[in-house]
C-alpha cells in the first residue's frame, strides 16, 4: 500500500524534530520538510506535485502550483491569513484548504495594543531624549512634542473579528471609548463584546484618535487605507497595523507622516517582506515600527504544530479539518470529504 506523502513546502521554526517523530509512529505516512518559500516555482511544483497534503507557510500557491498537484487532498496554511493562496483555483481543483483562524490571535491582539502604547506615549522618542538628557546632564523635553492621555480618547478598529475583539476588550478596560467599523459582525458577536452599533470606514477616520487594523488581505482591502483616508484623519491620530501591510499603501502613508497628516503609525506588517532597506518609513521618528513579531510567542508556536498535526490526523482519517477556508468544497465534493485521485 502506498504511503500518504505529506509535504511541508516552507517552515518558521528552528526545526521540525517533533512533527517527524509523530509521524514516525505511523508507517503509513511519509513527511517530506523543505524550505521552499523562494525557490523557483518549478522546484516548488516538482516537490509537491505527488504530495497528498501539503502545508505551506509562505511559499506561493497560484493556479498553475495548485494545477500541478494532481494527487493533493488537503492543503494547509500556517497561519491565519492566506493571501499566498488561490483559494479560488483550490476549489476548482478539488482540494479542501484549511488555515488556522485561532492561531496566535492573542499574541497580534498583544502586539497591537503595545504599538498603540509605544505611540501614544511616544516611547522611542522618549529614548532619544533620554540619551541626549543624558548627554547633556539636563533634561530637554522640547522635541517632545504633545501626548494625550488614552483614557477617554477614541480607539477606531477596523475588523472586530477573533484579533480585533481582544483588542476591544483590553483597550475598554483601559477606559478608551470604541468606535467599530465592521460589515461582517453579526449580533452575537456585538452582543458578547457590548457594541451598540458599528460605523462606517469614513466616519470611524474622521473621529477616532487612534485607528488599529485587524482585516484579512483580500480584494476587498487590499489599499483600503490610501491617500484619500489618512487625509481624513486626525492630524494628532496614530494608524496602527498588525494584519496585513497590504491593506495600507505604504508611499500613501510615507507621505502621510512625512507631510504630517497624522501624528504617526505603529506598524509590525509591511507590502513586502522583509521591506527594503531604503524604505522611507525608517528615517521617520513618527513611525514605530516592529519586525512583524505579532504572531510570536512560545506558546502560539506550539498551538499551532499542535493544530496542524492534528489536521492531518483527520484527513489520514478521511475526518475534515478544524477551519476549512473553502467551504463551498463540500458542494464540489458531493458530500465527500475529500476527492478521490
Amino acid at each position: 500500500m502506498a504511503k500518504t506523502k505529506v509535504v511541508v513546502t516552507d517552515y518558521i521554526e528552528v526545526d521540525l524534530d517533533w512533527e517527524v517523530e509523530q509521524f514516525a509512529q505511523m508507517a503509513d505516512v511519509e513527511l517530506e520538510c523543505c524550505q521552499l518559500k523562494t525557490a523557483p516555482k518549478e522546484e516548488l511544483i516538482d516537490t509537491v506535485k505527488d504530495a497528498d497534503i501539503i502545508v505551506v507557510n509562505m511559499a506561493k500557491f497560484d493556479e498553475e502550483v495548485i494545477a500541478a498537484c494532481e494527487n493533493c487532498k488537503l492543503l494547509i496554511r500556517h497561519g491565519i491569513g492566506y493571501d499566498n493562496v488561490d483559494v479560488a483555483a483550490c476549489t476548482k481543483h478539488g482540494i479542501r484548504f484549511a488555515y488556522m483562524p485561532d492561531y496566535c490571535c492573542t499574541e497580534v491582539a498583544e502586539q497591537a495594543v503595545a504599538l498603540i502604547f509605544a505611540c501614544a506615549r511616544k516611547l522611542f522618542a522618549g529614548r532619544r531624549i533620554l540619551q541626549e538628557s543624558s548627554a547633556n546632564q539636563m533634561w530637554d523635553f522640547s522635541s517632545l512634542g504633545d501626548i494625550h492621555r488614552l483614557f477617554g480618547s477614541t480607539l477606531g478598529i477596523i475588523g472586530c473579528g477573533r484579533i480585533g475583539g481582544r483588542v476591544h476588550r483590553i483597550m475598554k478596560a483601559v477606559g478608551m471609548k470604541i468606535m467599530v467599523c465592521d460589515p461582517y459582525l453579526d449580533e452575537r458577536q456585538k452582543g458578547a463584546l457590548g457594541i451598540e452599533e458599528t460605523h462606517d470606514l469614513d466616519t470611524v477616520l474622521k473621529e477616532a484618535d487612534i485607528i488599529t487594523m485587524h482585516t484579512p488581505l483580500n480584494d476587498e482591502t487590499r489599499y483600503m487605507i490610501d491617500e484619500e483616508q489618512l487625509k481624513m484623519m486626525k492630524e494628532t491620530a496614530y494608524l496602527i497595523n498588525t494584519s496585513r501591510g497590504g491593506v495600507i499603501n505604504t508611499a500613501a502613508l510615507e507621505k502621510a507622516l512625512q507631510e504630517k497628516w497624522i501624528g504617526g503609525a505603529g506598524i509590525d506588517v509591511y507590502e513586502v517582506e522583509p521591506p527594503p532597506a531604503d524604505m522611507a518609513l525608517f528615517g521617520l521618528e513618527s513611525a514605530t515600527l516592529a519586525a512583524h513579531l505579532g504572531w510570536c510567542s512560545v506558546e502560539a508556536g506550539w498551538d499551532i504544530r499542535y493544530k496542524i498535526v492534528d489536521d492531518i490526523k483527520a484527513c489520514l482519517n478521511n475526518e475534515p479539518p478544524a477551519n476549512t477556508v473553502n467551504t463551498e468544497i463540500d458542494e464540489v465534493l458531493g458530500g465527500k470529504v475529500y476527492r478521490e485521485v
